[in-house]
């Protein structure tokens, strides 16, 4: 049987192995709350760039508000070393066409797992382009993401771009309470779906559950 992978300390190994270097980063970044953290940690070690590349985000408005709240972030946020923004257009027919014949699978499925890949190879390729170092993402500090899954597509990409993956598992050492508390402290928008319509759509069923519960419907 195979041992599971603790990708937290594989990263603690890897920053410890960088003797005071500073490498640069390409780091995907879901939303302001989940990023918080990351970069906290992240900056740290590495000079970062930030990318905001998420089409399963709808509807439209919801996409610029947590870019909104994504750039208040990175400027009022205090990091050692430099966490730059980069430019990139909304894209929802990425998703769209991601998703086609996939629309029937239950959150945390393989629709999921195929915009884990979308996202995660728009940042490699973004890395590859820029010429950094590493690339990976936030993903993996959110308790309903599955960050096994989400670091062996990393590793595929890594292979494919030419690009090294930096492995994460944020949630780990509180790294998810410590997302809640900066949220708190930068008053940050915390959305209450991932982002996509499904998403969207098993919240409202979750919400109206919960009401007819309250309520003594059946």
């Amino acid at each position: 049987m195979t041992n599971k992978r603790n990708y937290a300390k594989e990263l603690e190994r890897l920053i410890e192995g960088l003797g005071g270097r500073t490498p640069t980063l390409l780091l995907h970044a879901c939303c302001a709350p989940c990023s918080s953290a990351s970069l906290e940690y992240l900056a740290k070690h590495f000079s970062i760039s930030l990318l905001y590349y998420n089409p399963n985000i709808s509807p439209i408005e919801e996409y610029e508000k947590r870019l909104y709240e994504l750039r208040r972030l990175v400027r009022e946020l205090s990091v050692e070393h430099t966490v730059s923004l980069v430019p990139c257009e909304y894209r929802g027919e990425d998703f769209v066409r991601m998703a086609r014949g996939l629309e029937g699978e239950a959150e945390g499925g393989r629709r999921c797992r195929a915009c884990y890949r979308l996202r995660l190879e728009e940042a490699a390729r973004a890395a590859k382009e820029r010429g950094l170092e590493y690339f990976t993402t936030t993903l993996t500090i959110s308790p309903l993401k599955n960050a096994a899954a989400i670091n062996r597509i990393g590793e595929e990409l890594a292979e494919k771009y030419g690009v090294k993956h930096l492995p994460s598992d944020f949630k780990k050492k509180d790294g998810y309470k410590r997302s809640i508390e900066l949220s708190k402290e930068y008053g940050l928008y915390r959305q209450d779906y991932c982002g996509c319509v499904y998403s969207k759509r098993e919240r409202d069923r979750r919400n109206k559950e919960r009401t007819d519960k309250l309520a003594g419907n059946p």
